[in-house]
């Protein structure tokens, strides 16, 4: 099984964090964030991965440190679960309407870190939570996960359906990507031997 366990404790968040990969899409999220526990229930789910965040943030400041520092877990337990990425597909994208949203996710677990990250959101907030937080999550997990990834919304007007449409995507691309290909189940999908 590809599990990992990540503990991180600053001055600004406590977090715990199990994820195991090859899951059944079970979860147990605490972030202290309402909306940011739901869009992880919904990647979650979508994903198929099994997920416990328990996160003790600085809330009362703002939720930049609780986001970004749950995004450095994620990413990083995904990087440690996955370990060398023998025998897995690699790439993995996802075309997934919500509504009137529509967002596209491209990513590659190539090693190299880089976000694209192209949204037309109007609201600053949405369920309380701020709307810009939105990359600095994906950024920190881009880069912990050691993950090219790519979003675009391709439609929408509701900012929910938006978020919900990228981290459902998110999910399923990352889903692909990690599934074992049985025809090359012992080897690194890279032509340099390494990831």
């Amino acid at each position: 099984m590809r599990k990992a366990e990540i503990k991180r404790k600053t001055n600004e968040t406590d977090i715990s964090l199990l994820l195991n990969v090859d899951g059944k899409g079970e979860y147990k999220i605490d972030t202290g964030i309402g909306f940011l526990n739901h869009m992880l229930e919904l990647f979650t789910k979508h994903g198929g991965f099994d997920l416990e965040i328990s996160c003790k943030g600085d809330v009362e400041v703002d939720f930049h440190h609780s986001a970004e520092d749950i995004a450095i877990c994620l990413g990083q337990a995904f990087d440690e679960a996955l370990g060398d990425k023998a025998g897995i597909f690699r790439y993995g994208s996802f075309l997934l309407p919500m509504d009137e949203a529509l967002a596209l996710v491209a990513l590659d677990f190539s090693g190299r870190s880089y976000l694209s990250l192209d949204l037309n959101v109007k609201n600053e907030k949405v369920g309380g939570f701020d709307t810009e937080l939105l990359e600095e999550f994906l950024q920190a997990f881009a880069r912990e996960a050691r993950l090219t990834l790519h979003v675009k919304q391709l439609a929408g007007t509701n900012t929910h359906h938006i978020f919900e449409a990228v981290f459902k995507g998110l999910a399923r691309a990352i889903s692909a990507a990690v599934k074992i290909d049985e025809k090359n189940k012992d080897k690194i999908p890279s032509t340099k031997g390494v990831l």
